[in-house]
């Protein structure tokens, strides 16, 4: 190859090995979903000692625990496009930078309202974060394995949730709830100086930007030595563009607006599913007739399921990824269906429970990935964030719905009925997405030959 070779970024990720310097970025953008986990469940495990301390009741403490969704849903709503203008690494860095010091700021809160503030700039922070992590992992991932590298970053979000649950119970006992949140705080603000240092921008963005020929080389050498014989670097994109159009006048243009919607229906669905059910659970189940301890270990395995998603991200990158993500949800509809009608025999509620966990979280895992690979680099941004973001209300809508069902009196098994139609509506929606634009959906082709072109 010589100098006045034109080399296909996306090409050239997919016929190098996966880097040393790809796993850090990989790295990177795990922590940032890990601490997005452990801050977004803080609230929860501190909202105890609040009631104790600040002598509040129950419902004093609604504006706080909600405060956070709506701020992951403004901050991912608005970072998008601007990930689409200003770039991912800038969106990533300060996005981290927001959350880290609004959550060190909670932590020396004095009242309901003051900390009630906090936890919506923490969100927007949050909410800005996760999308672009997984956007800018997205674009340094060969095809062919890119759902399973994204999914295995999703992980870290339960993973993240869980270790904060153990270290809460160890940290509160000995120094106090304010000790949550200055860990959760002062830990991405270390993270920022390593993403300074170490994270680069995009490569196919600076490719889509038309930035200098020298910094996509640089960065790209750092993958394999050959790219620096490139004169100059061009980039096909396996999602049609659209003429003219980026941000969010792409995601909702005439050829991707009904993937788009159908996108966010799914994964307001699947939200739906996993807050009335990680919010309710304990309560519904004490009600009917379990012991409180019982029913908040039993609800406890539900979140625990997301390890499944790794499983699926490989099937997603060899089969038809918008199939296999709607027979997940097609399973979690059938399976929180049965926690209804288990919930007199305790053997058979434990495994429904663990199932149900498994499948849903399996499924909502596998979204972001599922949106990633929909739009090209121009929209890619908006697109995952605004998915993100929409499917936040539907965390809310959970909530309120078995609130709502509750007051109408829906027995148990009513109740989760209810709840498994999402699981249908979302199975649905998907299977439109694929109807509408089936040539989007099929596995990425392993592309081979010379790098020039």
């Amino acid at each position: 190859m010589n100098r006045n070779t034109a080399v296909n970024v996306q090409t050239f990720i997919n016929e190098h090995p996966f880097s040393g310097f790809q796993w850090l970025i990989f790295f990177m953008c795990f922590v940032i979903v890990l601490l997005d986990g452990f801050d977004t469940a803080a609230i929860g495990f501190i909202a105890p000692s609040l009631i104790t301390e600040w002598n509040v009741s129950k419902p004093d403490l609604a504006p706080v625990l909600s405060a956070a969704l709506f701020g992951l849903a403004g901050g991912a709503l608005v970072s998008g496009p601007l990930s689409d203008r200003l770039g991912r690494r800038l969106l990533l860095i300060g996005s981290v930078l927001l959350f880290g010091v609004a959550c060190l700021g909670s932590a020396f809160s004095t009242t309901i309202g003051h900390l009630t503030v906090l936890r919506f700039v923490t969100g927007i922070g949050l909410g800005a974060a996760m999308p672009n992590a997984v956007t800018m992992m997205g674009e340094f991932c060969p095809d062919r394995r890119r759902a399973t590298v994204i999914n295995l970053m999703f992980c870290g979000f339960p993973l993240g949730a869980a270790f904060g649950g153990f270290l809460a119970a160890w940290l509160i006992p000995h120094f106090g709830w304010r000790a949550v949140l200055m860990l959760g705080g002062i830990t991405p603000l270390l993270l920022v100086l390593a993403l300074l240092l170490k994270l680069p921008e995009s490569v196919r963005y600076m490719v889509a930007k038309n930035h200098p020929v020298e910094k996509i080389r640089a960065v790209l050498a750092r993958i394999s030595s050959a790219a620096a014989q490139a004169g100059s670097f061009v980039m096909t994109e396996q999602a049609p563009q659209v003429a003219g159009k980026s941000g969010a006048g792409l995601v909702l243009s005439r050829s991707y607006i009904v993937g788009t919607v159908m996108l966010w229906l799914t994964y307001f669905m699947g939200l739906v599913i996993f807050y009335a059910s990680i919010n309710w659970m304990p309560i519904l189940l004490k009600e009917a007739g379990l012991s409180p301890q019982r029913a908040t270990l039993i609800s406890a395995l539900f979140p625990l399921g997301g390890v499944g998603a790794v499983a699926c991200g490989v099937l997603m990158d060899r089969f038809n990824a918008n199939r296999i993500i709607a027979v997940c949800y097609a399973l979690t509809a059938v399976s929180v269906y049965c926690i209804g009608q288990a919930v007199g025999n305790v053997g058979l509620l434990v495994l429904t429970v663990f199932v149900a966990g498994v499948l849903m979280n399996t499924a909502q895992s596998s979204m972001p990935a599922l949106a990633a690979a929909f739009y090209p680099t121009q929209g890619r941004g908006t697109g995952v964030a605004w998915m993100l973001g929409i499917g936040r209300f539907g965390g809310i809508a959970g909530s309120f719905l078995v609130a709502e069902l509750a007051r109408r009196h829906f027995s148990f098994a009513g109740i989760f009925a209810m709840i498994a139609l999402a699981g249908v509506i979302a199975c649905i929606a998907l299977l439109i997405k694929q109807a509408s634009r089936p040539e989007l959906a099929a596995p990425a082709p392993l592309e081979t030959g010379t790098l020039g072109h």
